[in-house]
């Protein structure tokens, strides 16, 4: 039997909510699930201003017209992150400033940041990688001395802390992901929050396609018009739905995740001791969400080697993201810079499969197989 990369945990509840929504006769955007999402993550997890989005895309697309994004400014993010972190912002024309990853884990090297800044600058973004947190305040302290707005690519960071508070409350703004490959999915999905009460009321503007519809859905005006830029940002509450079911699980979900994801770490720690790789480090600052759980190999041949083993062996195993500064489209207008480490992580880092269905046994297999593999057993 094969054992895929990814396969998306249904609680047993989706069906149930999404048949109720149905039946309420709104599954438009901004329904009374979208609303439970709401609630849940801003009373249960201390968000402070939530809007579901249909993407991660989306929010990180908000994120970029609430900061003031114009042709010209500059914004800086790490190269070892996805196509949509740095395409929100230069939809808007920015031009995109990538920066290095630390040399152990792939997150933007916080010591890295200050000397990219210009006087075009206008926004820090910050990828939390698998999960893990980067080094908020250094960055955050960065920021506010040059007058910087921060965002927080928290795609991957449901459930996961900086010095004990959640990923996604600590930027200007967040976004975060519930696509089928994340903790929390909903299929296609994502979430904006807003960290600064300046951009409350344009957040919900934006959201409702640039009108303030939601301040005339509560009785606040008489009638709504169009007042700014937006798009329609927000998701069916048929999707909300879902997610609702989801997230009513989330500490079973990330229960399981987080077992799946030490049992790797444990079970592969003599393999990093001995040289052969090198495993997740999680900062004292950080802590593990098992969202995704991965390995460095000596270099690009290695990993294509293994990933074929594991093929031959019936485990899914996947490299990750290219090197975001080598791209054919970001090299159209600009030079190549050398970004030693976020390439080594582009060249090097494998990722094993992990999904809350993952039984034991399938993954001790794993295990075996990737420790018999290089002691060529």
């Amino acid at each position: 039997m094969n054992i895929p990369f990814n396969k998306p945990y249904m609680t047993g509840d989706e069906l149930y909510y999404i048949k109720d929504a149905v039946a309420r006769g709104k599954i438009s955007g901004n329904g009374y699930y979208t609303q439970k999402c709401h609630d849940f993550f801003e009373n249960k997890m201390g968000y402070r201003n939530c809007l579901l989005t249909s993407s991660c895309t989306d929010a990180l697309e908000m994120a970029a017209i609430l900061v003031g994004i114009e042709p010209g400014d500059e914004v800086i993010m790490p190269s070892f992150t996805f196509v949509s972190t740095a395409n929100a912002f230069v939809l808007r024309g920015a031009k995109v400033v990538f920066a290095d990853s630390y040399e152990d884990n792939p997150n933007i090297d916080a010591s890295n940041i200050e000397s990219l800044i210009t006087s075009k600058t206008k926004v820090i973004v910050v990828v939390h990688y698998a999960g893990i947190s980067c080094d908020m305040d250094t960055i955050m302290d960065i920021a506010s001395r040059h007058g910087l707005f921060v965002v927080e690519d928290a795609a991957q960071a449901i459930d996961s802390y900086y010095n004990g508070k959640p990923l996604g409350t600590i930027g200007h703004l967040a976004a975060f992901s519930f696509h089928e490959t994340k903790n929390i999915i909903s299929g296609e999905g994502g979430m904006l929050v807003v960290n600064d009460e300046r951009f409350d009321k344009r957040a919900e503007i934006i959201w409702e396609k640039g009108t303030n519809r939601s301040a005339f859905f509560r009785g606040e005006i008489d009638k709504y018009s169009w007042v700014d830029v937006g798009s329609s940002f927000l998701p069916s509450d048929v999707t909300a739905a879902f997610l609702f079911a989801q997230l009513e699980n989330l500490q079973k979900i990330q229960s399981r995740r987080k077992k799946i994801w030490n049992n790797y770490f444990f079970k592969l720690k003599e393999l990093e001791e001995e040289g052969f790789v090198r495993l997740p480090v999680v900062p004292d600052f950080a802590t593990a969400n098992g969202h995704l759980f991965y390995l460095v190999c000596a270099n690009n041949n290695e990993r294509g080697e293994l990933i074929s083993f594991l093929k031959e062996n019936g485990v899914h195993a996947v490299f990750h993201y290219l090197s975001l500064h080598k791209s054919p489209f970001h090299l159209q207008n600009s030079i190549l810079n050398t970004l030693e480490h976020c390439d080594n992580f582009a060249d090097r880092l494998l990722r094993l499969p992990l999904y809350y269905e993952l039984d034991i046994e399938d993954q001790d297999k794993i295990i075996n197989l990737v420790i018999s593999f290089f002691r060529r057993i």
